[in-house]
């Protein structure tokens, strides 16, 4: 099964209070459990963002779409990358645990749907 490992914080103002030595070592940490899951076959594609500032948020409103700079304004920590592993549900969330453990951002793992769902 592939699931997509997602990565939020860790870019902009989710940075400000941390040192450049803390910046330093989870960039170094995070490069090396990457070139692992890579080593042992387990990344099937993963990404890096850029800066949330950067963003374009689409909207509905006044009965129409609306784009609008910027990322959501009611969240804290953005996306800033993902991983796509083929793994055990067991796996999937290990490898975010380890992530989680060295970043001190949450991940949120999802399952990657293969198949379209079943047409009743």
């Amino acid at each position: 099964m592939k699931y997509m490992l997602m990565m939020f914080g860790g870019l902009g103002a989710s940075l400000a209070d941390r040192s450049p030595e803390w910046i330093t070592a989870m960039q170094t940490d995070m490069m090396r459990m990457d070139r692992e899951l890579r080593a042992a076959g387990e990344v099937v594609e993963s990404r890096h963002l850029t800066d949330p500032t950067r963003a374009t948020t689409v909207r509905f409103a006044d009965g129409a779409p609306a784009a609008t700079d910027g990322p959501f304004a009611e969240i804290k920590e953005s996306l800033a990358g993902y991983w796509i592993v083929e793994a055990t549900p067991e796996r999937a969330a290990e490898i975010a645990a380890r992530v989680v453990a060295i970043t001190e951002y949450p991940m949120e793992v999802r399952r990657v749907m293969d198949e379209p769902p079943p047409q009743d």
